[in-house]
């Protein structure tokens, strides 16, 4: 009787902990096959291809790294490549403080119609890029712009916005932060509303400002949130596209041309399959690189 009556009580849990166990593993190995099937594997045929003359029909021959050695030889490659750069620059601060003040406000005590203010200024973020893009065309068109039609009302007159390669790049960087300000917003204030209220309650018996506490409690707390904003910010400027197309097309000319502009328009519209991958793999190692970057730097200014 001792015997079974240990049977059963030991049985139960061996066959909850049996399915706590196999669920997660099912869920895991899902995600696996779908990141390899989607992922790895069109990575690894990128790779295979970078090394060959591919045009995307037919055979192709494997030419070791000519396709590498030319692409650094290619003038256009580094145009588009110090495009990019310069559009990541300008985008990811100004992407990260708009939204971090825009965090700030909607968490702020003195501060109404927070829940309005939320949805108003996540509302971009779900707005697909073409649209985004044909939006800030028509505001900013030189012809047909709204901006320069109450311009030219007030007596002034038009604005060369997409015919001047500076301004041109301008409105992409602001249309694009006005779109992901949302999303980064978000992650704000998840970070700010995590950080304890004695903290400000302290510093203000101390006699600190709403501003001195922003720099030295609000900063300084959400500093792994803003690392991650700044990433992805990056990430996403690196390799963004569908703004740049809608609103401008890489213009005026091929000014404006990023360097997903160029791998497009040297795959698919000049059939170069090969030389595309090659130029794909350098942006990867890129990415890579930055984002190792921001995470020495990181943990370093965590541990100080």
């Amino acid at each position: 009787m001792t015997k079974s009556a240990a049977d059963v009580s030991v049985r139960p849990p061996r066959k909850r902990r049996s399915t706590y166990t196999l669920a997660p593993l099912v869920l895991i190995a899902a995600n696996v096959v779908l990141f390899a099937l989607f992922f790895v594997w069109p990575a690894v045929i990128g790779l295979v291809y970078s090394f060959t003359n591919y045009t995307g029909v037919g055979a192709f021959q494997f030419i070791g790294l000519d396709n590498y050695h030319n692409l650094f030889g290619d003038s256009t490659f580094y145009d588009a490549l110090t495009r990019t750069l310069l559009y990541a620059v300008l985008f990811v601060p100004l992407n990260f403080a708009l939204s971090l003040l825009a965090a700030n406000l909607v968490v702020s005590k003195n501060a109404k119609g927070a829940s309005v203010a939320r949805v108003i200024f996540f509302i971009p973020w779900l707005l697909s890029p073409i649209v985004v893009g044909v939006l800030w065309r028509w505001l900013f068109g030189e012809n047909f712009g709204l901006v320069n039609y109450v311009i030219e009302k007030f007596g002034g007159s038009a604005v060369p916005w997409q015919s001047n390669a500076d301004l041109s790049l301008l409105v992409v960087v602001f249309a694009a932060s006005w779109a992901w300000t949302g999303f980064s917003m978000l992650l704000f204030i998840a970070a700010i509303k995590n950080v304890p209220v004695s903290y400000y309650e302290a510093a203000s018996l101390d006699g600190a400002g709403p501003w001195r506490q922003f720099i030295s409690i609000t900063l300084p707390s959400i500093a792994p949130t803003s690392f991650i904003v700044i990433l992805l910010n990056t990430i996403n400027a690196m390799k963004e596209y569908p703004v740049f197309v809608s609103l401008n097309n890489g213009g005026p000319g091929t000014s404006n041309n990023l360097l997903v502009q160029y791998i497009y328009q040297t795959g698919f519209q000049r059939g170069q399959i090969g030389y595309a991958s090659a130029a794909s793999f350098v942006l990867m190692l890129i990415l890579m690189a930055v984002a190792i970057i921001q995470l020495i730097v990181n943990r370093r200014v965590e541990n100080r």
